[in-house]
């Protein structure tokens, strides 16, 4: 029996990474003991709401929180969104993530319930498992016949060995071509899958290491494979059920995915997926990965979406849903009726609530530091003082909006480092909210349609 290898999978896709207002969080910043450091990963203060989010990560992580859902609730500028994130870098890229906002749905050309089902859908990976024959051995000798005339089909012989057996292929038009490209050559350690022939080099063998006196620093040696030349493979692939839907809904199979308008998809080709995915769990060829559904804004939510969420979260297949909301009691979207965060009782009744604390100064600080760092920006201490305090005074959203734009005031004087009075060229130049009310509270009159302004409506006469 061919012995079977587990080759995790390939990732050939590089990431590019944007300066954004969370792209300085890299986890929730736990120890071993899920208790929250100070400062670690991006994350600042909030001991408690992380330990509480650390919690979180560990059930997720084990499986046992798929259908269940969390809400962080806290003040603006509080954090909420930057746990979130936390939580989603932790899981790692094997756990699916979707994050949207609450009135994202409302601008979709499809119903709500449809679009909430896709972002469900979204964050539910499915990882399938396969088995191939594949040909590993080191290369021998290669043997590649052109015709005289120089027209015509190539013919070749490979010679592969492992540390135990050692045999002769035939090659034909195609293997040569691929054998060419790859630049294969005696020594190197090739697989060679049967069923769609593609071949990748591994390496050198490490018993040709001293056949050439100049290698490339690149060059990469591995040992002579053992056993057995022909092997079972075990590949992995992680997909999620938003698109194995979307191509059995769409004539063009996986094409669709590339389109971009997915539209409706039926209910009966859901239903016929959810069957299939349910089979391959019993027979061991797939296995479920819940991940995770962040709407942020979830007050934005009306009745008929609350609705829905109550639904599917008691789903076989439902991921874990985070909500994030900085409403207090206010009225649920659609109703005259009024309710903590403006969500329904009956689907607070099902959530695990992480509330969220205000910032003091010294974690302000931190925070500033921190950004400061992410958006290159060098500063003073005397200046990174009194962006503090605007950040107490104002909000830390404002103070940290402050830090880009003196950093290019600095630039512009051709300093290195931003100084106070960069500090203050910029907050001279960009309100923030408070002085913004004041502004306009003092100059009403002169802005049009200002509600404040009493008017004497007359009856229009009539022709």
């Amino acid at each position: 029996m061919a012995a079977a290898t587990k080759v995790p999978e390939v990732r050939d896709i590089t990431r590019v990474e944007r300066i954004g207002a969370h792209s300085h969080i890299r986890g929730l910043g736990l120890d071993d003991a899920l208790q929250p450091r100070q400062v670690a990963q991006g994350l600042v203060g909030q001991l408690a709401s992380r330990r509480a989010a650390g919690v979180i990560l560990e059930m997720i992580k084990d499986g046992h929180i798929a259908g269940r859902a969390v809400l962080i609730a806290g003040q603006p500028g509080t954090g909420k969104t930057a746990i979130a994130m936390g939580i989603a870098q932790s899981l790692g890229q094997d756990t699916p993530f979707t994050a949207l906002a609450g009135s994202e749905i409302f601008s979709l050309e499809m119903s709500k319930t449809e679009a909430l089902s896709q972002a469900f859908r979204k964050a539910i990976g499915i990882r399938i498992k396969e088995e191939t024959e594949i040909i590993e051995g080191e290369v021998v000798e290669i043997q590649i016949d052109r015709p005289a005339t120089g027209t015509g089909t190539k013919v070749g012989k490979l010679t592969l060995k492992t540390t135990d057996m050692e045999t002769i292929y035939d090659l034909g038009n195609k293997m040569i071509e691929s054998l060419v490209k790859e630049k294969v050559q005696a020594g190197d350690v090739i697989t060679i899958d049967k069923a769609t022939g593609k071949i990748s080099k591994l390496g050198r063998s490490f018993t040709r290491a001293r056949d050439y006196d100049a290698m490339g620093a690149q060059t990469q040696f591995v040992q002579c494979p053992e056993g057995e030349l022909q092997k079972r493979k075990e590949v992995v692939h992680t997909v999620s059920l938003q698109e194995i839907d979307v191509i059995n809904s769409r004539t063009q199979g996986f094409l669709a995915l590339f389109s971009g308008d997915t539209g409706e998809i039926k209910s009966e080709v859901r239903e016929q997926i959810n069957a299939k995915v349910y089979e391959w769990r019993e027979e061991g060829k797939a296995e479920i990965i819940p991940g995770v559904l962040f709407i942020d804004e979830v007050h934005m939510l009306d009745m008929e979406c609350f609705s829905f969420l109550n639904r599917a979260l008691e789903s076989d297949l439902s991921p874990v849903l985070i909500m994030a909301t900085n409403r207090g009691i206010t009225r649920i979207r659609g109703t005259n009726y009024q309710s903590p965060h403006g969500i329904p009782i009956d689907l607070l009744d099902r959530l695990l609530i992480i509330a969220t604390s205000p910032y003091t100064e010294k974690e302000t600080r931190q925070i500033l530091k921190i950004r400061c760092e992410e958006e290159d920006v060098e500063m003073s201490e005397e200046a990174h003082t009194v962006l503090t305090r605007i950040g107490m005074e104002t909000s830390l959203r404002y103070a940290i909006q402050l830090i880009s734009t003196a950093g290019l005031v600095c630039r512009k004087r051709k300093g290195t480092e931003v100084q106070v009075e960069d500090i203050r060229r910029v907050y001279s130049l960009f309100l923030d909210e408070t002085r913004s009310s004041q502004y306009m509270k003092e100059y009403q009159d002169s802005f049009l349609f200002n509600e404040t302004r009493e008017f004497s409506l007359q009856p229009v006469p009539p022709f």
